[in-house]
């Protein structure tokens, strides 16, 4: 074999390998970047998001009281379950952008609606001012697994 081929060759392999270190440290980041969370988890993030962000300011609730709630809000989520048929199977949520108003965080839901399989992605942008704070979602993406009902897919892709 020509030694400038054979030189070619190997360039190209060193080039490969090297693409190969650097996409696996950019899986090995998005991996501790992103969170996934049981239902409980989610549950506790709603309790969270509705102290924070609904004007619950109490602060000095007692743990009974947050068991009850819980209880009540693990209900309320088993009730949605059952009446709309979607459960979700994973979450995953990355903070794309902070600053000191605004935060951007990228969510990935999964889960099935009855046979069916999704997937959810989107932005939430969350801007702070002096009186209150508003959600906003953005960039919202719906993935359904391919060979599924195609007349379904056609509807959400609208």
């Amino acid at each position: 074999m020509d030694n400038s081929i054979l030189h070619v060759y190997e360039d190209e392999i060193q080039s490969l390998e090297e693409e190969i270190k650097l996409l696996a440290e950019k899986y090995e980041e998005s991996q501790q970047e992103s969170t996934f969370f049981s239902d409980e988890e989610i549950l506790m993030s709603i309790k969270s998001f509705q102290r924070e962000f609904q004007g619950e300011s109490k602060g000095h609730e007692c743990l009974s009281d947050l068991k009850v709630q819980l209880e009540s809000l693990q209900r309320d989520l088993s009730f949605l379950m059952k009446f709309t048929g979607i459960q979700f199977t994973s979450h995953s949520k990355k903070t794309v952008e902070k600053t000191r108003n605004r935060t951007v965080q990228k969510h990935r839901l999964s889960g099935n609606c009855h046979s069916l399989s999704f997937q959810l992605e989107f932005h939430l942008l969350e801007m702070q001012n002096k009186e209150n704070v508003t959600a906003v979602i953005t960039d919202l993406s719906i993935v359904m697994e391919s060979g599924e009902d195609s007349d379904v897919s056609k509807f959400v892709s609208r």
